[in-house]
């Protein structure tokens, strides 16, 4: 993913919500962040520890509550989106992209309240989830959305690469990504009006 791309997920997580663990405590999974791993020049004990990823708890209208890190997006409406035909914008008011920016299906995307700025962290979320957007409100949406199961589909434009940017500034690219992830979710919107209600079947008995 690169800048004015736009992802629509099929799945999305908060990973804004961590365990801190006792200090020197073992390893239990893969998804910990150790920070002695990611201290400079030369790694070694850090007293911060470790922290571990929680699950949420989802409750959905006649179901239990349930654990979940994983949050699904609508299997219909993604399929609809699958088939979409977008072409997106290269360039804004001040800058042009060397390359036409894509829409990407079915990655994964993670969602957390803070703004995410910084390379080490971007390649963690990645290597040890998948994750190929981060932002700060899809899982809610998705899980508040969830809850009473209503469809719920996510498009997201990349406006930067969260503290990895080579050369160009993410200020100057932002609103193209704005741009293109509304052109995705206005053809997207259009295209669902346009479905034919579905025919109730009967079966009879006789």
């Amino acid at each position: 993913m690169s800048f004015g791309d736009v992802s629509v997920p099929k799945l999305v997580a908060y990973t804004g919500a961590w365990t801190w663990k006792k200090f020197k405590s073992p390893k239990e999974s893969s998804a910990e962040l150790i920070f002695e791993e990611y201290n400079v020049p030369n790694g070694g004990e850090n007293l911060l520890g470790s922290l571990k990823f929680r699950n949420e708890e989802l409750y959905s209208v006649g179901k239990p509550m349930e654990e979940v890190f994983w949050l699904p997006v609508d299997s219909e409406w993604f399929k609809i989106a699958e088939q979409l035909k977008v072409k997106l914008e290269r360039c804004n008011s001040t800058f042009c992209l060397p390359t036409t920016p894509k829409v990407v299906y079915g990655l994964k995307g993670s969602s957390a309240d803070m703004f995410l700025d910084n390379a080490e962290y971007r390649k963690f979320l990645f290597r040890e989830f998948g994750v190929s957007t981060v932002d700060e409100e899809s899982a809610a949406v998705v899980m508040t959305t969830t809850s009473p199961g209503i469809p719920v589909i996510v498009f997201r434009g990349v406006s930067d690469l969260a503290g990895g940017e080579p050369t160009w500034s993410s200020t100057s690219l932002m609103n193209l990504a704005s741009i293109n992830a509304l052109k995705v979710a206005v053809e997207f919107i259009a295209t669902v009006g346009k479905q034919k209600p579905p025919i109730s079947v009967q079966r009879s008995n006789n």
